[in-house]
């Protein structure tokens, strides 16, 4: 799935779900060494734990962070699942 940003660096975040469980997560654009950090930490988690823990995640002043898009992405790709 490719999910479009909203209010961070990153633009664009590419993920797949088999079985729940997250995976090939990378972002396009942002700050290259923690997204890819971010990345590798929740490869094979499931994605209501990666929710529950990226959501809300604030960068600075910003209402959002790369990480917390990545929870909407999930919460997106949740509901057209559904």
């Amino acid at each position: 799935m490719v999910y479009k940003t909203h209010g961070t660096c990153s633009r664009e975040i590419h993920f797949d779900v088999n079985d729940n469980k997250l995976t090939d997560v990378s972002f396009v654009g942002g700050c290259n060494g923690n997204l890819k950090g971010i990345g590798k930490l929740v490869e094979g988690m499931d994605i209501d734990e990666v929710i529950r823990r990226l959501d809300g995640v604030k960068c600075g002043f910003k209402s959002t962070s790369c990480p917390d898009q990545l929870a909407n992405a999930l919460k997106q790709y949740k509901a057209s699942q559904a």
